[in-house]
């Protein structure tokens, strides 16, 4: 059982040519060239299309099933990055709660880490690489700051970079009365 997943960059191109029945010529029926989207291009993905994608044909025969999946959208990305056990916020909480201080996420901020993943189309891969860019300096100063209680990352934080905003506790005042 194969099963082959990702980015297959340029299929898409391969099918619209021929999905697109282009001719030349004196004689051409020269119809208006329709505009796919690359979800529904891969859709319609055949053996001969992965053969001019440059697999050999021994391992397109290997793969009896090809089908394509959706592009993810915000509203998924967004749910990747807060609801699996192990998603990606939840492991930076747990890395601030070792210090004692309460991270929290804006919905403005997941939905901008989302909008910024779709722009770079790297998918749910790319969502660590762009909160970690966020988060980097924050992870490195908050241990030395004994007073911080509480981070907030917002839609600032990730679209222009601006720092997290960081709450203190109160200093306890000394009993100097004795």
């Amino acid at each position: 059982l194969f099963i082959c997943g990702g980015a297959f960059g340029g299929l898409e191109q391969i099918i619209e040519r021929r999905l697109g029945g282009r001719s030349l010529g004196f004689g051409a029926d020269i119809k208006k060239r329709q505009k796919r989207t690359m979800s529904e291009l891969l859709h319609k993905v055949e053996p001969q299309d992965l053969l001019k994608f440059g697999m050999i044909p021994e391992f397109i025969g290997r793969l009896p099933v090809v089908t394509a999946l959706e592009e993810l959208d915000e509203p998924s990305l967004t749910d990747i990055l807060v609801r699996p056990r192990n998603a990606l916020t939840k492991q930076y909480k747990k890395l601030f709660d070792i210090d004692g201080v309460q991270l929290k996420f804006t919905e403005g901020a997941l939905k901008a880490v989302a909008q910024e993943a779709i722009r770079r189309k790297t998918g749910a891969r790319g969502l660590r690489a762009i909160l970690e860019s966020v988060m980097l300096d924050v992870m490195y100063e908050i241990p030395s700051k004994k007073l911080a209680r509480e981070v907030i990352i917002s839609e600032d934080s990730v679209l222009h970079r601006k720092d997290p905003v960081i709450l203190y506790a109160q200093e306890e005042k000394k009993d100097t009365a004795a």
